[in-house]
């Protein structure tokens, strides 16, 4: 690895998503979304996101942390029912709890990247039809004209959707996210409106946006690591990662028709349409990119490998690889050229207080650390990358997994509230402080002891 850091202008930040930490989630006007009103016995515990991080009224606490850590960016979604409560009504209340934070953020030094859409659909939409009704499509225009008119003369980087290979197959194929409905014969349906949705809102972003802007779409990814870096090795590795198996259904499904207007065919029940190209594949200006572990565990397709005994794993049961950003990041630019963005990146635990009233979690700094250098590894070779954002700032409601799983820099105890930095957000901040300089030096000269 080189020794140079990152670019310059490289966006240093970390993520989160509405649903997940906002809670308040019936106060300023919002009605309740999918999430809201998901069964307890769907999600772990019982539990809900109606309260989650509170970062609803904890949002200056919050910027001032990330502010403290030095981050470059923040990557956030939008509650669309906190915005657009029922139909054809824009709250004034939600757009200036967004407006507020943007205002907050710029101050602070931090880039605002805002996600119009992280899987919290309004109950009002989704009696509509959804996903699967063409109403939605107008409806999340609509949504994005308004979030756009009131925020892009301060933020210029827009990602009109979060996932939406998790969001519809995650709902629809398994059945185990909201609204927790398995209906796989719908998914050439579902997949074509999710499209074209898509498309209209980039076109919606680039006609009202008060400024000029860089619009992305942050896809669930993954690529297969080569068995050796060997011309043969990595070809299969590139198959398997971009057009077969898992390469097929978490990358070339979404990522052909939107990234390069081509459809695509897949195990006997979806299909897109040329017809519909011309108005999915809208231009992006970066391919953001969701990475957390090799295909080569998952369970799509063949080639599904058995991971050795003690090989690391999050608290999820995700392995742990960090080479799979490398060659994830490495494969998508190839085929696709475009601009790559991190869009999100991290490590579940189950993190908690030590008697010394911090929170140690060396795994993580290690899964940092490895990650980041991988990536650099990326930069080196001449791909462009833009930014780096850590999932996630906060320990937050982690979907139908309830709060077990926390992936968070920043540990919160979600009885009272509390906010305790980690260790890992000690070490991101001394990475953010060299432009990631510090990745090429031995670890024990800059990370001491007692964090690692």
């Amino acid at each position: 690895m080189g020794n140079a850091g990152f670019p310059n202008d490289f966006l240093w930040g970390a993520s989160s998503s509405a649903a997940q930490i906002e809670g308040g989630w019936q106060e300023g006007g919002r009605t309740p979304s999918i999430w809201d009103i998901a069964p307890a016995k769907k999600v772990k515990q019982g539990e809900s996101c109606h309260t989650a991080c509170d970062h609803y009224h904890r949002w200056r606490e919050d910027v001032a942390l990330m502010q403290k850590m030095g981050l470059r960016s923040y990557r956030f979604s939008v509650s669309w029912s906190r915005i657009m409560p029922e139909e054809g009504k824009v709250n004034p209340t939600g757009i200036k709890f967004y407006s507020d934070l943007v205002d907050t953020l710029l101050a602070a030094g931090v880039e605002p990247l805002v996600t119009i859409y992280h899987w919290d659909m309004p109950l009002w939409v989704y009696k509509k039809g959804g996903w699967l009704s063409e109403a939605i499509i107008p409806l999340f225009q609509e949504y994005t004209r308004v979030i756009v008119e009131a925020l892009s003369d301060r933020v210029k980087w827009w990602i009109p959707m979060n996932e939406p290979g998790c969001f519809i197959m995650n709902a629809y194929l398994q059945g185990v996210h909201a609204p927790f409905r398995r209906d796989y014969l719908a998914l050439s349906k579902l997949t074509r409106i999710c499209m074209l949705a898509h498309g209209e809102a980039v076109k919606t972003v680039r006609k009202y946006a008060k400024q000029p802007v860089k619009v992305g779409m942050a896809f669930s990814t993954g690529a297969y690591v080569p068995d050796a870096e060997t011309p043969e090795k990595i070809e299969e590795a590139r198959r398997l990662s971009m057009e077969d198996g898992c390469g097929l259904m978490g990358n070339r499904w979404w990522m052909d028709p939107i990234l390069a207007g081509k459809p695509v065919r897949a195990y006997g029940v979806y299909s897109s349409s040329q017809r519909d190209m011309e108005q999915i594949h809208q231009p992006l200006d970066f391919v953001g990119l969701n990475i957390y572990t090799p295909y080569n565990y998952a369970d799509w397709g063949a080639n599904k490998q058995a991971p050795a005994p003690g090989t690391p794993k999050n608290s999820l049961g995700w392995v742990i690889d960090d080479r799979c950003m490398y060659w994830n990041v490495r494969f998508v630019y190839e085929k696709y050229r475009l601009p790559v963005m991190i869009t999100e990146n991290g490590m579940s635990d189950y993190d908690a207080p030590s008697l010394d009233g911090q929170v140690h979690d060396p795994k993580r700094v290690d899964f940092l650390i490895g990650y980041l250098r991988q990536l650099k590894r990326a930069i080196d070779e001449g791909i462009p990358v833009l930014g780096y954002q850590h999932w996630s700032i906060l320990d937050n409601f982690e979907w139908a997994e309830g709060y077990d799983p926390r992936f968070g820099l920043v540990y919160v105890d979600f009885q009272s509230g509390e906010r305790i930095p980690k260790d890992s957000a000690r070490v991101y901040k001394k990475i953010i402080e060299s432009n990631g300089s510090v990745l090429s030096k031995e670890v024990a000269t800059w990370v001491p002891d007692s964090l690692h």
